[in-house]
């Protein structure tokens, strides 16, 4: 064998291993299957089900969202804003004592306004942003629904659940806001730490029930 046909046959060897290489890149990256399971994690499980196990709808959705949003950069936030926002959410916490139901009507138009400030579609489109920040945020993305649908019960029939269920979905949208207060800040695990570091009076309250609870059994 020649030496020429020899370096043509290396060429292109090395030219196939590149072209497998760059697939399997793109493949990796590609929005699918376990891509997908790992980046929207409990939301991916909620979509599926909401197709009535049709993975392949569900996914097709879920794709759809990623190439919609995927790209969002969120913008940080001044400190002066964090500020507000943070006191805006223990002003909701105080509130919840007295009147949970307008306490979570509260925290889901927070919610709505620190996702909005951080880069996310307005509140007022909350299908689009909640989808927005399913892609960013799959793991607590369900706090935001759960508030969300609390608010609305409220506001229909006066009634909105009981103190306990609407605690439940405080509880459940704090750990999404304190995810977008973090990922407007440069320490993430910090503002986190100061966030939750200080009980409030709906947090006591909590504790005293729990206590309470754990007595009467």
């Amino acid at each position: 064998m020649s030496t020429g046909l020899i370096i043509a046959l290396i060429v292109i060897v090395a030219v196939v291993v590149v072209v497998a290489a760059v697939l399997a890149a793109r493949a990796r990256n590609r929005p699918g299957g376990q891509n997908l399971k790992r980046r929207f994690g409990p939301e991916y499980d909620r979509t599926v089900a909401r197709h009535d196990g049709d993975t392949k709808a569900a996914e097709r959705e879920l794709a759809a969202r990623v190439e919609r949003h995927g790209d969002l950069r969120v913008r940080p936030l001044e400190p002066a804003e964090r500020e507000r926002f943070e006191a805006r959410w223990a002003a909701v916490q105080e509130h919840f004592v007295d009147s949970p139901r307008e306490a979570v009507t509260e925290a889901d138009a927070l919610v709505a306004d620190i996702a909005g400030a951080l880069g996310f579609p307005d509140g007022g489109q909350y299908e689009e942003q909640l989808a927005a920040l399913s892609v960013h945020h799959g793991h607590r993305v369900h706090g935001y629904r759960r508030i969300h649908h609390a608010a609305l019960t409220a506001g229909q029939d006066g009634t909105g659940g009981d103190t306990e269920e609407l605690r439940a979905a405080l509880l459940e949208a704090r750990e999404l806001f304190d995810e977008l207060l973090g990922a407007g800040h440069g320490d993430k695990n910090r503002q986190r730490a100061a966030i939750g570091s200080a009980p409030t009076r709906a947090d006591a309250a909590a504790h005293a029930d729990d206590g309470r609870t754990r007595t009467d059994h």
